[in-house]
Order: C-alpha cells, then structure tokens, then sequence
C-alpha cells in the first residue's frame, strides 16, 4: 500500500482531471470572499452572463476596510462604502450567504472561517487573500488567490493548479516562557528565507507544533506566505477535532464521530515520504521581532542587528535598504527601539487567545506616554468573549483603546494608519514599506504580548521581564 504525507491525500481526493497544460483542476470545496477582491469577479460574471452553480460553497464576510471606531453607514469613505454596497447587491443577486456588519458572525475571513467550524480537515480552500493559508492549521489546502481565480472559482467550483513540493518543517520541544507561535514561525521563515517555500507546501510536524492550540497553529500557518510557500498545514489530531465539537457549520452526533475518524485518518503516513525536510530546536528561540522591511528580517530580542558585510551579496543589498528605510544602525540591539504605535490585531493575531496574553501583560500596567496603542479583535464572536472576560477593561485601565472587528491596521485599507515616520510594533503578519498606511511608516511584527510590552515600555522590550503581574 502506498503511502502519502497529508497534503497528496487531499490534493488526490480533489483531482477533477490533469489538464492538458500539465495542471490539474482541483475541486474547491470552500470558498470564501470579502469585499475589496470579489467586486471585479463578480464583473466577470455578469460579463459572460455565467451563474454561481454551487452558492452554499461560498461564504461572504467584511473585514478589510471595515472602520474599527465608527461603523456608522454610510462610511466616510466613499471608496469602502462603494465596496460595502457592492458585496451587498452581488451576495443578494447569487444567493451567496452574508456575514455583514449586522451579523454576529461577521469579522475578519480568516478568523471567522475556523470559529465557524467551516473550515475543516481534508478541505481544499480558497480565498482572495494571500493569508488564506492559515486554514491549513486544520490539515487542509489553503491558498490565496487572485481576483480572476476568485471569478473561476465562482463559475466553476474548480481551478488549475501545479502540485507544489511538499517540504516538511519540523520543531521540537519545549517552548521557553515568552515564546509564543508567532515567535516560532518568525524564526522558520528567518532561516529559510521569504523565497525559501516558494514552489512548496510546508508541512508543519514535531512536538512543538503538537503541544500548540489550534489558534497557535493558525498563527504559523497564516504566515506561511511570508516565507515562499504555497500553503501550510498542520496534521489533524485530537486537538483538531476538540476545537470542531460544536461549532455552527460542523457535524452533529454521529455524523460529527464520523467525521472525526475520517479526519484523524488523513495525517501523514510515518513513513511517507516529502521533497525537503529541515528541522529545528524550540529551545533556540527567543521572543523574535523584526527589524527590515521583509518578515525575514528579524533577530531575538537579546540579538544586535546584522553587520551588512557579514552577509552575502543577495541579502546584505536587502539589508542595506532596509537600514537606510528603517533608520536603523548596522550592529545596534532591537531592544530600546522607540515605538510611537501600538497594534494587537489581524488574521494572525486578532483571536481570544491573543487577547488573553496581550491582556496578561497589559494587566496594572500602563500605556507609555505618547504611544497609541489598539486592541481589534478579529471577529464579533472575539470581541463578545474578551469582554465577557473582562479583557477590554484591562486594556481600557491600561490606555489601550478598544475597537470593533475588522483588518483595522494590518493593511491600512481603512482609517486605521501610520501617519509619516511613525514607528509601529504589529501583531500583523507584514513589514513591508507603506504595508501600514504611510509610504514611509515603519512596521515592527512581533507577538501580541511582545506589542503589548512595547506599547507599556514604549520601546521594543523582552516581554519575558513583564510576565509577572504588575502591582495594581
């Protein structure tokens, strides 16, 4: 009997035929679409005069310029009001379910995907957002796509795809205090570069990965594109099925122990076999944060930065530009790097789970002078428990300021910007220059509770010397 690591027993289970071009048109079983990448598909549609043949494959939310503060229609912003009336009427007009900002379910698609219980094992999913790759924390093949994809998605249930490599990425042990998932995919993607996946999947194994929640897992997976690869997901266990039990769209009773078997039965062979294998230490890492303008240009916090001369030709001429756009010194410690902004969001790092820690750290403490410092919970379902946890009391007793759901500052397609040089520490997933609203503003990525020792310390701190509760 042959034997396959996870992502061929899905990718196998979803060949509708190998096309001609050498591609294969893959089944898509969940779609998902927000407002800023569907308008234009829909377009396409209309043009050809094609349908939705399969409408309850494809679920609709609104995050990506959603206001956080005032949520009052119609937005101040004409353009995001446009793009709010537009998945209105398209949703309306191909039966294609809502969660808009009158439906509790609404947030950002990638927080509200799993929460749901849509996202599932043994899927294949795609989405117009690059981060779509998170859902592979369940053990399914996520993808971004593009707008022309999301179209053909919508007319067909299908797209055509090359098989990527599959290279497994494994971590072991434990995890030192203070080092959170978002440390741990940060160190992946510094050692193997943001074109070190391209053209493969990443298969996420080892102690390390198994001891992490389902959220943790979402937060590697989501980053996955920041390193190259395609997609990366997390074999299905116990903790996969725990966190399913009862969420809206999965199976009920019987149908649900069905499922599960069927779940569990699709994690990787022992002994199958993968294109790459690279394996690290979880011991070697440290609360990471990056200081270039790619997620792979990063250190630990106890770590000066790097000297342009010690490396080689491709990534000391990265390394110089991003000195020069940064306005940071060749050899300097990241440590003591003043902030002006504060960010605790995203479909990285917008779920409860992020709260809690930012709030642990948050908690008798204050916010430093002059910094501005937002909590965006990635969903409505999010927000409702943090404050039935109390959290937004800490984070408004600590000067944070507490918002509605949405993408808010991760990409700044909304009203939530850096404004000139600002310097922002992010629980976001991007670096890049203006990714924040300003063509100059500068993003420091990091944990949400290495964000929250920043905004108190008003400075990049190691949140590890804030892990025990402040006098109150």
């Amino acid at each position: 009997m042959t034997t396959q690591n996870l992502f061929h027993k899905v990718w196998d289970r979803h060949v509708v035929r190998q096309l001609p071009s050498g591609q294969d048109q893959l089944f898509i079983g969940l779609h998902l679409i927000h407002e800023v990448t569907s308008p234009q598909a829909f377009e396409m549609l209309r043009e050809r005069g094609l349908t939705v043949p399969f409408p309850n494959r494809t679920i609709a939310t609104v995050d990506h310029i959603i206001p956080t503060d005032d949520q009052a229609r119609p937005f101040a912003d004409t353009l995001a009001e446009e793009m709010m009336a537009a998945i209105e009427a398209n949703c309306r007009e191909f039966g294609i379910t809502l969660m808009d900002l009158a439906d509790d379910r609404q947030g950002v698609v990638h927080v509200v995907g799993p929460e749901q219980g849509l996202t599932q094992p043994g899927m294949t999913i795609a989405c117009g957002d690059s981060h779509t790759s998170t859902h592979g924390a369940f053990g399914a093949i996520a993808f971004g796509i593009g707008t022309s994809q999301v179209a053909h998605v919508l007319a067909t249930q299908t797209l055509a795809l090359e098989r990527p490599k599959v290279r497994r990425v494994e971590v072991t042990g434990e995890r030192l205090p203070g080092v959170y998932a978002k440390d741990v995919i940060l160190h992946v993607i510094r050692q193997l570069g943001v074109k070190g996946g391209i053209g493969h999947a990443y298969e996420y194994a080892g102690s390390t990965f198994d001891s992490m929640t389902m959220e943790e897992r979402m937060t590697v997976c989501n980053m996955s594109i920041e390193g190259g690869a395609r997609c990366g997901y997390v074999n299905p266990d116990e903790t996969t099925v725990e966190y399913l039990r009862g969420r809206p769209f999965a199976p009920e009773g019987a149908a649900f122990e069905k499922a599960a078997d069927w779940w569990l039965s699709l994690a990787t062979d022992d002994d199958a076999t993968f294109d790459d294998h690279v394996s690290y230490l979880a011991s070697d890492i440290e609360p990471t944060v990056t200081w270039g303008i790619n997620p792979g240009q990063s250190v630990g916090i106890g770590e000066a930065l790097p000297v342009v001369s010690s490396l080689d030709a491709n990534d000391g001429a990265a390394a110089a530009e991003a000195f020069e756009y940064m306005g940071l010194d060749e050899g300097q410690p990241i440590r003591g790097t003043k902030i002006d902004v504060a960010f605790v969001g995203s479909c990285t790092n917008g779920r409860i789970e992020d709260l809690r820690e930012a709030a642990e750290i948050a908690r008798g403490r204050k916010v430093a002078s002059g910094v501005k410092a937002l909590i965006v919970p990635g969903s409505q379902q999010v927000r409702k428990q943090a404050m039935e946890e109390g959290l937004h009391e800490v984070f408004e007793a600590a000067g944070f300021q507490w918002r509605g759901a949405g993408c808010s500052m991760c990409l700044a397609m909304n009203p939530d910007k850096l404004q000139g040089r600002e310097v922002c520490a992010s629980s976001s997933n991007r670096n890049f220059k203006g990714r924040q609203g300003s063509p100059t503003g500068r993003t420091l990525l990091m944990s949400p509770a290495m964000v929250a020792a920043a905004a108190i310390a008003g400075e990049v701190t190691d949140v590890r010397e804030m892990l025990e509760p402040a006098a109150v």
